[in-house]
């Protein structure tokens, strides 16, 4: 049924040019959805104004107070009306628009929060006198004298009072809180030599701060490393990898966490692009390729990482919250996150997180920790533990060698010339229940799961063999045509060359049909319809497709879990400690094919804690 346009009347329509206001309430829709969004554009606002040290004071979640404060240029007390209008900024000239080196470029944000809030701003240039100037629902008033040492301070109240239906949909102070939060955090990661202070002063009281960062000192990497650990946790910054890498003009460096630091969903997955803070689909998607055969598909990586690059090659006027890039060539863009990634871990080893290790120590340690402190002597020398454990052998304890022969005791080391400080994952010691082995190192010792270490190591084994020879392709006797729309009939012929590497073969065929001509071998039968759907999917949602890759991999796994010591089979010396050089030996044998530990490590001075010696 046809229904009439409220909006449109029955006569000629008529084109009309809309007011200042109604044009800056507008763009407030586009900048300015949430109080986090305010913060951010005037965070940013004082980045590129040169400051260094930014104090962030919001209350209410940010719906009644953001005061932000910096102690950059400044602006001079003639140029405030300028900064309030649309299209006004100092950071470009217009006549080149992808040579951008600021945060911010496009003279909306000033503009947009005073038509719909409360809006201050007290400035004091070098060389001037301070002024202020205030606009109220896109209401300028004259400017003013005020004192002010340096720098700027920002003062929104009220936001969205003009526009009092946006309020309906803000969340609640908590949340906002949080996202403002969340947002300065970023911001910190990306101006490691700024400091930051995020201070909540709801209520009548003094306030508290919610967040600091201490601007870091020294080379960049160093400086980054520091600014990590203070905003992502020490945990963290002890289990990351450094990532620097270039290629074709990109520049990526940062720190990415080793697979056994995984999350449980994708929160701590930070991506900048010329220190601007993104969220692009491609980038994540490139992050979770690089950790594709460490991790199962309901964990995810924790990363923080910096794409460097002339502002050029990336358009960052995509969307008026800058959030959005799009780069000229993605694929060097991607292949270069993947690629360094990938030889970070490898160069990683048999390394896994020190949280592996904290989480051991909580589960052992018992109840109650009030007991007397238990001090206690120097270690004695190898020898004299020899000779003591000798002497102190209770009666019979020789003839019960054959009941416990399966771990090793004191005057029965392993049979190994080696010593632990020899290795870095020691030497073996013992068998428990047929599944751990035992080894000792110089600083400790390592328990490891003898089943998913070598089902890694096998697996490791196994891939590298399918990449020399290839994924094996058999050929269908009739081919499998499969009707596709346009779009995705060129989607799927884009990546035909990717898919041919692991043996699924398609071809254009008529009209927009296209050909399944081979499967991989490997598989058996394959419903190739519902395979070529399923990528698809993965390329609409994700823009690339790991899928086919994954069901052969995947029966690699299986393959490598069958062809592994099974729990429960004893094990000679010289086969646990073959099998810990071969780990030792082996990139990723930290963790098993699906990303949890293949061994713990405890240190003497830990497990010492857990008896009370101290």
């Amino acid at each position: 049924m046809l229904q009439t346009n409220p909006n449109i009347s029955a006569q000629q329509p008529v084109i009309r040019q809309l007011d200042d206001n109604a044009v800056n309430r507008i763009a407030a829709g586009e900048v300015v959805e949430r109080p986090a969004s305010a913060v951010k554009e005037l965070v940013e606002n004082a980045i590129d104004a040169g400051a260094r040290r930014i104090t962030i004071e919001f209350a209410d979640g940010g719906k009644t107070l953001i005061r932000v404060t910096d102690d950059g240029c400044g602006i001079a007390g003639a140029d405030l009306p300028l900064a309030l209008s649309r299209h006004a900024t100092s950071k470009i000239d217009g006549s080149d628009l992808l040579n951008i080196h600021s945060f911010g470029f496009r003279g909306e944000a000033l503009p947009s929060l005073g038509a719909v809030g409360r809006l201050t701003i007290t400035s004091r240039a070098e060389g001037f006198e301070g002024a202020e100037i205030s606009v109220t629902g896109g209401k300028h008033a004259a400017v003013k004298p005020a004192g002010l040492s340096s720098g700027t301070v920002v003062t929104l109240r009220d936001l969205f009072y003009a526009t009092p239906a946006r309020l309906k949909f803000l969340r609640t102070d908590r949340a906002e809180a949080q996202a403002i939060g969340d947002v300065i955090k970023r911001l910190a990661m990306a101006e490691p030599f700024v400091r930051f202070v995020l201070r909540d002063v709801s209520g009548d009281g003094a306030g508290r701060d919610v967040f600091r960062a201490e601007a870091e000192q020294g080379e960049l990497f160093e400086a980054l490393h520091g600014r990590l650990r203070q905003v992502l946790g020490r945990e963290f910054a002890e289990n990351a990898l450094p990532i620097d890498a270039e290629r074709e003009g990109f520049h990526l460096t940062g720190f990415a966490a080793l697979p056994t630091y995984s999350r449980g969903s994708a929160v701590a997955q930070y991506l900048f692009v010329n220190g601007r803070p993104v969220k692009d689909k491609m980038l994540i998607g490139a992050l979770r390729g690089a950790y594709f055969d460490f991790l199962s598909r309901d964990r995810h990586p924790a990363a923080a990482l910096f794409v460097d690059c002339d502002p050029k090659l990336v358009d960052v006027n995509v969307h008026p919250a800058k959030s959005e890039v799009r780069f000229r060539d993605p694929g060097v863009v991607r292949g270069l996150i993947v690629s360094a990634l990938r030889h970070a871990l490898a160069n990683a080893g048999h390394r896994a997180s020190t949280t592996v290790a904290d989480a051991t120590l909580g589960a052992m340690r018992p109840e109650g920790q009030n007991e007397a402190r238990v001090y206690q002597m120097d270690r004695p020398s190898s020898g004299a533990r020899q000779a003591s454990y000798q002497v102190q052998a209770p009666e019979g304890f020789a003839e019960m060698k054959g009941v416990w022969g399966r771990v090793e005791t004191p005057d029965e080391p392993p049979q190994t010339n080696a010593e632990p400080a020899d290795f870095p994952l020691g030497t073996a010691r013992g068998q428990v229940h047929e599944n751990y082995i035992i080894a000792q190192t110089a600083t400790g010792m390592v328990i490891v799961d003898q089943h998913a270490a070598h089902e890694r190591l096998v697996y490791e084994k196994l891939k590298n063999q399918m990449a020399q020879n290839g994924v094996p392709a058999q050929a269908l006797l009739i081919p499998e045509i499969i009707e596709l729309s346009a779009n995705d009939r060129a989607s799927i012929l884009s990546v035909a060359d990717d898919l041919a590497q692991f043996g699924l073969g398609i071809e254009p065929f008529g009209g927009d049909a296209i050909a399944v001509r081979e499967t991989p071998a490997i598989l058996g039968e394959v419903n190739a319809e519902a395979m070529i759907r399923d990528i698809l999917d993965e390329l609409e949602g994700e823009g690339e497709s790991l899928l086919v890759q994954a069901r052969v991999e995947a029966i690699l796994s299986r393959v490598a879990c069958h062809g592994s010591i099974r729990s429960g089979r004893w094990m000679r010396a010289e086969e646990m400690n073959a099998l810990l050089r071969e780990m030792e030996a082996t990139p990723h044998s930290g963790q098993c094919n699906h990303g949890r530990p293949t061994y713990v490590e405890l240190k003497l001075s830990d497990i010492e804690r857990l008896f009370g010696r101290t």
